[in-house]
């Protein structure tokens, strides 16, 4: 059920009696917001947080804004929802902007001026994949298992269920989903074909050894459980809740796939931000706060946030679950919790800017896999970033906040040309750096996936 922290009217009347709060109320006039009672969606998921927090803690309030926030089925559902206005903007998979506005599966002009959060998500596999796959990882002097684990651990797996005739079936979230990216990402560092689309097949299993398939993320576990599905990638608490249910065990983290890699989006159409400019920057400004929040002070603000995101009407999963990884932990098998401070991050390392650099990553792997299914050149790719991605109103509203004195003048990238420096081949598990400035060559260099004048035509992988 949607909620609301609480009505225009009641906020406009208890300011009028609180002559007393002049900041709140110089604060709510600082910018004359087009727009001010809005409805926002999300899915059931940690990184979700700025925006409960934001909500909790007051920030909409003190910009004006007089929000609802409102769980969604799914992220085809959440997007539709926003494009069609029955939505203000949502919680996004950082690929569904990146996607509508070239035509992948929908076609609208979606934009984001702030990147929700880095890292969160995790492969789990179940019990009886993680019993075969344990017999090809090394293990350290105190017997526990060598982390970072490869995919080269769970080939021999896959070739065993090919060479019986099965199928190996592993789900993920959604066709654009970063965590569908990182399972192919980490599959095909392991010499295993997680498959391709093409204009004709959108099934995403053309050629392949592994057959990925969507399930909603708070499904995850009992789908596993029902071997419907013998491993996933999800955000969490879903890796943690195969733990605690004692029916899987996560092999890795994305940080250990890429270190620090983009996560989640806010989402709102384009008309919407030219339309209200100024709500646009308060709602911009309230998340900011709200993640400075979420990371402050060395993460001293966790457990409350995992209170808050326990609640039926957030997350709703078990506080202890949800403290296994938001608290700098993370759990793999059962007992072999470890320590990974920067699992969830949401505003350190300039988490919150929405750099063009991440916007291409996604859009290279949607080429590698035949989502965008002909060769572009570099410059095209430098266009869609630019026309989703929106640094400009993020500056904007973080200059503000400075002024405001909520933030920091060190906080913010003020003179980046919105790309991230080049990633270093020692950050992702394939050894292969990444420079979002050089997308093809990029796309070149991974072993796995389609490379230039490729296409998928049929079940063929051709030279065009």
């Amino acid at each position: 059920m949607p909620f609301a922290r609480t009505t225009r009217n009641a906020f406009l009347l208890s300011l009028a009696i609180a002559s007393t709060s002049l900041t709140s109320l110089a604060r709510a006039e600082m910018l004359d917001v087009e727009k001010d009672e809005l409805k926002f969606g999300f899915i059931k998921l940690t990184d979700m947080a700025p925006l409960a927090v934001a909500y909790e803690k007051g920030y909409f309030e003190d910009e004006g804004l007089f929000v609802t926030l409102e769980a969604q089925a799914n992220w085809k559902v959440l997007l539709d929802r926003t494009i069609t206005g029955e939505l203000d903007g949502a919680h996004m998979l950082a690929g569904q902007p990146l996607a509508a506005t070239i035509g992948f599966g929908t076609k609208a002009h979606i934009v984001t001026p702030f990147s929700m959060d880095l890292n969160g998500n995790g492969i789990t596999v179940s019990n009886e994949i993680w019993e075969m796959m344990k017999a090809n990882i090394p293990t350290g002097a105190d017997g526990k298992p060598e982390h970072p684990i490869k995919a080269d651990a769970l080939k021999p797996v896959i070739d065993k269920f090919k060479a019986e005739g099965k199928p190996f079936n592993m789900g993920m979230v959604f066709p654009v989903s970063t965590h569908n990216y990182e399972l192919r990402y980490w599959l095909a560092s392991g010499g295993i074909n997680p498959g391709y689309y093409s204009p004709t097949d959108v099934s995403g299993q053309i050629k392949a050894d592994a057959l990925l398939s969507v399930t909603p993320p708070p499904q995850m576990p009992a789908t596993l459980e029902a071997g419907t599905i013998y491993g996933y990638c999800v955000g969490e608490p879903w890796n943690q809740q195969a733990v605690f249910k004692g029916i899987g065990v996560p092999v890795i983290t994305d940080y250990e796939i890429w270190k620090n890699n983009p996560e989640k989006v806010f989402g709102l159409t384009a008309e919407f931000t030219a339309e209200y400019p100024n709500t646009t920057l308060a709602i911009t400004k309230a998340l900011i706060r709200a993640a400075k929040w979420l990371d402050e002070n060395d993460n001293a603000n966790r457990m409350e946030a995992v209170e808050i995101l326990s609640r039926s009407e957030y997350v709703g999963a078990d506080k202890e679950v949800i403290a296994n990884s938001m608290t700098g932990t993370f759990e793999y098998e059962k007992g072999d919790k470890r320590p990974v401070p920067d699992f969830n991050v949401f505003y350190r390392y300039y988490a919150t800017y929405p750099y063009y650099s991440d916007a291409v990553w996604y859009l290279s792997q949607m080429r590698r896999w035949g989502q965008i299914p002909e060769a572009k050149p570099d410059s095209w790719y430098d266009e869609v970033a630019k026309s989703v991605y929106r640094p400009d109103i993020y500056l904007k509203a973080a200059k503000m906040l400075v002024d405001e004195g909520y933030a920091d003048e060190a906080d913010f990238p003020w003179d980046s040309d919105g790309y991230r420096e080049p990633t270093p081949a020692g950050d992702i598990i394939d050894g292969v750096p990444y420079d979002g400035k050089q997308p093809n060559a990029y796309i070149d260099s991974l072993t796995i996936g389609l490379k230039s004048g490729e296409i998928v035509e049929g079940s063929n992988i051709i030279t065009k």
